[in-house]
């Protein structure tokens, strides 16, 4: 029973997996073949579509490419006729340009011998003409032989004679004339001048005396002198040390004399002296300390006065280091005028005329103010006042106006801006106006016969006298050696040599008199 029923159970199922192994076997055989088949079928169709459309496309390819050959013979065709056109267009104008050429040919040389035919015109005149010349000459030698044997000159006395004559009238004519011509100018120009700079004298007016830098100390007693050498010098040593100055104590009753060609260290020196006196503390230790304080003070007052000039002329943007230059001059004088009023009137006045004549009146004022700068300083750097106020000018950044007038108030290179000559006046009217400046009776003395003795050394001068001040020279000259003409060089002449030779404040007016008396008596 047990296999019995393993028979009819497995059995059956045995052989239904084999025959289900059997067909799937079959199966994997047969459809192969069937996808190769088909595959070939479809590959076969694609081939043949392939063809087909190969054959259009070259078809179409053909056709394309007649078309395009076609198109780019038409152009060729068409390049060719446009080249062929510009060929003859040129060869037209070659043509043409030949046929100018060839008249232009034909001009020059109707032109060449037309000129061939005057140049043996030309020849055969200038021959003609050199044998007229050769007669002349002859005809003249003979002519001048005659004149010389009647005059009894030689042509070459003769030739000195008139060219004698002839620059004795020229001079007297082109001086008559220069003469005239410069009264002219001149009369126009002081006019202006007058206008302008008396319009500026009644818009400012300045005090007469100016103050001077005090180098002499008074004293409440002389036993301070005493005190103040200290015990073997070593007081007025530690002073003259501190301050570099010199003491002069001598026997002039109650007073001390600073001396120093620095007017900063003079000054710092009689402040501290006044401290000392008033301190009454006179030891070493105590005296540096004074000398300091006096130099603090000193430059607070620079600086002060700086700022005041500053403020007074409405100047503004101005280097701080610049101010205490401007303030230094407070302490520097030239002939007893003091160095920074002298700025600050010349500041006002070329103010003054910039506006009367519409030019700019605040760089007026600065360059005014400025002109005299290098003067703070010239005793501690080398070089001139003028070149150490353009150094400086330069240095801190001024208008090249400004530079200019600083440059030029005193000559030493020409005023390239109106300002600049406004200033130059400005200059000369602060310094030439009566009370501005002083000088030593030596020195005036020796001014005034310096002048007399150069305008004496002149041919035809009898005689010459300095009036007012030094300020004018009159000239007496010699009748029958000067006339009219002549007397108006000889003034211009000593003007010259007065401008050139002698040093002087202000303007010296130059007057030639020429007098000529005829007297007879009646007996």
């Amino acid at each position: 029973m047990i296999l019995a029923g393993f028979t009819d159970f497995w059995l059956p199922l045995i052989v239904g997996i084999i025959v289900g192994v059997t067909i799937g076997m079959l199966l994997m055989r047969l459809f192969p073949v069937a996808g190769i088949k088909k595959a070939q079928k479809e590959a076969a169709k694609v081939t043949d579509d392939a063809k087909l459309q190969a054959d259009q496309t070259l078809k179409n390819a053909q056709i394309d490419a007649k078309t395009i050959i076609r198109e780019l013979k038409m152009e060729a065709d068409k390049e060719i006729r446009e080249k062929k056109a510009e060929v003859k267009q040129l060869e037209d104008k070659l043509l043409q340009r030949e046929q100018n050429i060839d008249r232009r040919d034909f001009a020059l040389q109707s032109k060449e011998d037309s000129l061939d035919q005057k140049n043996e015109q030309l020849a055969k005149k200038i021959t003609d003409l050199d044998k007229k010349e050769v007669e002349l000459r002859e005809k003249l030698n003979s002519i001048i032989a005659e004149l010389e044997k009647i005059s009894m000159m030689t042509m070459a006395d003769a030739k000195d004679e008139l060219f004698k004559r002839v620059e004795e009238k020229s001079s007297q004519e082109i001086a008559a004339y220069m003469r005239n011509r410069e009264e002219e100018a001149k009369e126009k120009a002081n006019d202006d001048a007058r206008n302008v700079l008396a319009m500026s004298i009644q818009k400012f007016s300045q005090e007469v005396a100016c103050e001077h830098t005090v180098s002499v100390v008074p004293l409440p007693s002389d036993d301070l002198k005493g005190r103040i050498i200290g015990r073997e010098g070593r007081n007025i040593r530690a002073i003259e040390q501190l301050t570099g100055v010199d003491l002069i104590i001598d026997d002039t009753p109650e007073v001390i004399t600073v001396s120093c060609f620095d007017p900063i260290r003079r000054e710092t020196a009689r402040l501290a002296l006044e401290y000392l006196i008033k301190d009454g503390r006179i030891q070493p230790g105590r005296i540096e300390e004074l000398v300091e304080k006096a130099k603090n003070e000193l430059a607070e007052t620079i600086h002060k006065a700086g700022e005041e000039a500053i403020f007074q002329l409405g100047i503004s943007r101005i280097n701080k280091d610049l101010i205490d230059y401007i303030g230094k001059l407070k302490y520097r004088t030239s002939y007893g005028q003091n160095a920074l009023k002298h700025s600050i009137e010349v500041a006002h006045l070329a103010g003054i005329m910039a506006a009367e004549i519409g030019a700019d009146q605040h760089i007026a004022r600065r360059a005014g103010l400025l002109h005299d700068i290098g003067k703070s300083v010239d005793y501690e750097i080398e070089g001139s006042h003028v070149e150490i106020g353009v150094r400086l000018a330069k240095k801190y950044g001024e208008h090249p106006i400004v530079v200019n007038a600083i440059e030029a108030h005193h000559g030493d290179t020409d005023a390239t801006s109106v300002i600049a000559n406004l200033v130059i006046a400005a200059d000369t009217l602060s310094a030439a106006r009566p009370g501005a400046r002083s000088e030593t009776l030596e020195n005036y003395i020796q001014r005034i016969e310096k002048l007399e003795v150069l305008s004496k050394g002149f041919d035809g001068v009898q005689s010459a006298y300095a009036i007012q001040a030094g300020r004018e020279i009159r000239v007496m000259d010699l009748p029958e050696k000067i006339d009219d003409v002549a007397a108006y060089k000889l003034a211009r002449d000593i003007r010259e040599k007065i401008e050139t030779e002698l040093t002087y404040p202000g303007q010296i007016k130059v007057t030639v008199i020429r007098e000529l008396r005829a007297n007879e008596i009646a007996k």
